[in-house]
């Protein structure tokens, strides 16, 4: 997991719940706070590919 995420993601209050694996890496996080999510990593430039909600 990249830490940038992470501190991204802080940096907006967004606790999360990480699940690293052998081949993927999980970010877990509450509902009520995937738009704050979204908003954040976006401004910061990352690619977010959403699916339907």
């Amino acid at each position: 997991m990249h830490a940038n995420v992470v501190t991204t993601l802080a940096n907006a209050h967004v606790s999360i719940f990480a699940i690293s694996t052998f081949d993927t890496d999980y970010i877990l996080l509450k509902w009520d706070k995937l738009d704050a999510a979204l908003k954040a990593l976006r401004s910061k430039g990352y690619k977010v590919i959403e699916y339907d909600r």
